[in-house]
């Protein structure tokens, strides 16, 4: 399948590339240390991540099969995210590294993500937060460059939509919390607002990670129907001004 003019191709292509400069390595490198976490104890048969083929973020899970899918270069599964080529209710785990960010149409990847995903399947995906200083640096670089190109989602309204199709947040992180300053040198000098900000301004990070499952309503957990034993006698009614509990008559004759 040749996806080289699809409308997502070139923006996650672009993304790609930026992850590779020393502010792209920054986020990167957060990023990688949350999906190892969060993939390492999901189980199942099938995984798969989309886009970014240059980050491996399953690469701590143990399913038999791992796939990278996407529009861009290098995935091994070549497909629209909006258009996987997978049966419904067959992935077990799915993870979109900022595909939403960069997709011109995310909510249609939503909707596939949770045709594809199992019950009790794992969403797993990250998001540039504009309630940071990155979203404030996004308003004044807008049309310069990535990652400020992209549709900075906020993590309420992703919960919001992820709610519509039954898809349940469970572990939100928030990370990158020092300002997107481009030399490292300038950039170690606020390292001590990684540490601050997870414990006293997390919703500051500049960078959100969000775990979810898909639930299925109406599903129940099945136990085994135990039969309840027949009681001996049977229930008869008392007076009205008799406040004790029915009383069990035996049935048996007496002689």
């Amino acid at each position: 399948m040749n996806l080289s003019n699809h409308p997502g191709t070139c923006a996650s292509e672009a993304f790609a590339a930026w992850l590779a400069s020393p502010l792209g390595q920054y986020v990167a490198m957060h990023e990688q240390a949350f999906f190892d976490n969060a993939v390492a104890d999901v189980f199942g048969y099938y995984a798969v991540q989309l886009e970014l083929p240059g980050l491996d973020l399953l690469r701590s899970n143990r399913m038999p099969t791992r796939i990278i899918a996407g529009t861009a270069r290098g995935c091994k599964l070549a497909s629209d995210p909006t258009q996987l080529p997978f049966p419904a209710a067959s992935i077990d785990l799915l993870i979109l590294p900022h595909t939403l960010d960069f997709h011109p149409d995310p909510h249609s990847v939503l909707r596939e993500a949770e045709r594809v995903l199992v019950p009790e399947g794992r969403l797993i995906l990250s998001g540039f937060n504009p309630w940071s200083l990155w979203g404030a640096t996004r308003l004044t670089k807008r049309r310069q460059g990535m990652p400020w190109q992209g549709q900075f989602i906020s993590l309420p309204r992703l919960k919001d939509w992820l709610a519509l199709l039954c898809l349940e947040p469970a572990v939100s992180k928030t990370c990158c919390h020092s300002p997107p300053i481009l030399r490292d040198n300038w950039r170690e000098s606020f390292h001590f607002m990684e540490h601050a900000g997870e414990r006293w301004w997390p919703i500051n990070g500049g960078v959100y990670c969000l775990e979810s499952v898909k639930r299925v309503r109406g599903m129940r957990l099945i136990t085994p129907a135990w039969k309840k034993a027949k009681p001996v006698g049977r229930a008869v009614a008392v007076g009205a001004a008799d406040r004790r509990q029915p009383k069990l008559v035996n049935q048996r004759k007496q002689h």
